[in-house]
């Protein structure tokens, strides 16, 4: 039993979690389905940085659709009956999580390419090289992905399959650890490095053709603000999830020797770091404007037409 301390877990989950969740799915997903449609049907040449773009929106799509179902959860203090469905969100939720981070590196490579080779002479600024790295991301991100559902079903088994736990409370605390951390490393810490590789040699690259630039008039300092975003980014809203993920499974521990009181507390602060991690989703299609070649343009003027459209159909129809 816990004693002298307050249990703020069930009230982060229904009074933070829900509306967090319903937030975002309420933000994301109309905006990527934009995105996603807008590549479909107004992009009529598509270039490597539109496949990535493409992929990551699909991704945060899908993932988005999983929101409503948690809110709904834990607005009602339930947990996940069904055991396929448990299983099957949280995959969503971490493939989306390390691919959304993978694409981004692929998008800001892209785009130092672009600045020193601006005539796409370079075959990674192909778009057959741009669809095989996507199908690579795909493959690694899953079989990163993967252990996880052994680590979930065997804890489901021990629980009846009767309670969906977040990855940081799933049961073998011993060798969870060890892939948390892993995971850490290869999921995001050195995706991270190759946001901040980018950054750094696009800023170098632009440095040595400063003359060139400035005679040009071009804005050719958009790829670095926009690569230097990118990382920001995902520092500040995957760092404190990624810390307290660990540190969670870490305290659960008996070595850690925490009271009860202390595991609790570490549990609430791994909750607010979550729908944290997951603002990517919301963010990422203002950098599709940003980076998509003439992507803005085209979306804007079909959805001009489509309102010019409506609007003599309803004159018509008076």
């Amino acid at each position: 039993m816990v004693y002298n301390c307050t249990m703020p877990d069930g009230i982060l989950l229904e009074y933070y979690l829900t509306p967090a969740y319903a937030l975002e799915f309420a933000l994301g997903f109309p905006s990527n389905l934009l995105v996603v449609l807008g590549y479909v049907f107004c992009l009529p040449e598509w270039k490597s940085t539109n496949v990535y773009l493409f992929n990551l929106a699909v991704s945060d799509l899908i993932f988005l659709c999983t929101l409503p179902r948690l809110s709904y959860l834990y607005a009602n203090t339930k947990s996940e009956d069904n055991g396929f469905g448990c299983i099957i969100n949280r995959y969503i939720l971490h493939t989306n999580l390390y691919s959304s981070i993978l694409f981004m590196v692929w998008v800001s490579m892209d785009r130092f390419l672009l600045v020193r080779h601006p005539s796409r002479l370079h075959f990674l600024l192909t778009k057959r090289a741009a669809l095989y790295l996507s199908l690579m991301t795909w493959v690694v991100v899953n079989m990163q992905v993967a252990p996880l559902i052994f680590y979930m079903v065997q804890d489901m088994q021990k629980g009846n399959w009767s309670l969906c736990k977040d990855f940081g409370s799933l049961g073998d605390i011993e060798n969870l650890l060890g892939y948390s951390l892993g995971l850490t490393v290869t999921g995001y810490l050195l995706p991270l490095l190759g946001l901040g590789f980018s950054s750094y040699h696009i800023n170098r690259l632009l440095r040595v053709q400063a003359e060139v630039i400035q005679g040009t008039g071009t804005s050719f300092r958009r790829p670095l603000r926009v690569v230097s975003a990118v990382a920001a980014m995902f520092l500040v809203l995957y760092l404190p999830y990624h810390l307290m993920r660990n540190v969670r499974i870490a305290s659960r521990h008996p070595w850690a020797g925490l009271s009860d009181c202390n595991k609790i507390y570490l549990e609430s602060a791994y909750i607010l770091t979550r729908p944290v991690a997951f603002v990517h989703s919301v963010i990422n299609p203002v950098f599709y404007f940003l980076m998509g070649d003439k992507f803005r343009e085209l979306l804007l003027a079909k959805i001009r037409g489509l309102v010019r459209w409506l609007e003599q159909r309803t004159g018509t129809a008076m």
